[in-house]
């Protein structure tokens, strides 16, 4: 069933229980709460101040955010965290079948975690949202929002949840957690390495920047505003990240091998010309 197919049931309101209520958690429950969803957070860093400025009801205790009537619990966890934190949970106090979402920047890891620790009668839905509080401060109108329905059986929850971000204008983009890591290890995960590398080099803006050097220096600083465990996760969490981060060392060794081998031509060239 695709999202648009199911708009009558995609209309109603949620009760969704966010789990680690970090930046990115708080950039989201924001669009979430102005669609009129009821939202619950637990986190393990006491965010009850910035919860009350949204409206949101924030739980200390964990087992009693799990009672309460969410349909959907969005994970929002760190991915170096994710394992440990959802084997930590008292999933027995779970009240009804709920529907676990994540949002994490890798998608085989948390599928196969969810798999392994929830209860058979809770429904899977793995996304990623491809954009965050920068790129989506003016709206998430044409971002990227990937998902595969790992476990669905509740249809009318499932359409709901994916209908906020439908709703907002958001491209739907479903395909399956391994294609997802695939193309994101060539992607994200090398956004990501090249920045951190400009950071190495401490690049900065100059007063001869052209255009492509500024592209540079704004990618050293948007990458530098997210965690290293953000990054660590992108490698130790996708199977393909490693594979391309040794294609990015070969292609460097590569174009560094062109530039020395004209270079001795050159200097070859010099020293002919000098015994002619």
């Amino acid at each position: 069933m695709s999202v648009s197919s199911s708009h009558c049931a995609a209309s109603r309101i949620l009760q969704i229980g966010i789990l680690g209520f970090g930046p990115f958690a708080q950039f989201l429950s924001k669009t979430m709460i102005r669609q009129g969803h009821i939202l619950r957070a637990a986190s393990r860093t006491d965010y009850s101040t910035p919860c009350a400025h949204l409206g949101i009801s924030f739980f200390r205790d964990v087992g009693a955010f799990l009672e309460a009537e969410n349909d959907v619990i969005l994970i929002c966890t760190s991915i170096v965290s994710l394992s440990e934190v959802l084997q930590s949970l008292p999933l027995h106090r779970l009240e009804r079948p709920t529907l676990f979402v994540d949002v994490l920047s890798v998608k085989e890891h948390p599928r196969n975690v969810l798999l392994q620790v929830l209860p058979e009668e809770s429904d899977v839905l793995c996304t990623h949202p491809m954009f965050g509080p920068d790129s989506g401060k003016d709206g998430w109108k044409d971002l990227a929002l990937m998902y595969e329905r790992v476990r669905i059986r509740d249809e009318a929850i499932c359409s709901s949840f994916l209908q906020i971000f439908e709703s907002e204008g958001c491209r739907m983009l479903e395909m399956s957690c391994e294609e997802h890591d695939r193309m994101a290890a060539r992607s994200q995960f090398i956004t990501h390495t090249i920045g951190r590398m400009l950071s190495e080099m401490e690049i900065q803006s100059t007063s001869i920047n052209t255009k492509g050097f500024e592209a540079l220096v704004q990618l050293k600083e948007s990458t530098m505003r997210d965690s290293f465990d953000l990054f660590s996760g992108l490698f130790l969490h996708n199977r393909f990240a490693q594979q391309e981060l040794e294609n990015l060392e070969l292609a460097f060794q590569k174009v560094k091998q062109q530039l020395v081998e004209k270079m001795n031509k050159e200097e070859q060239n010099l020293n002919d010309s000098k015994l002619r």
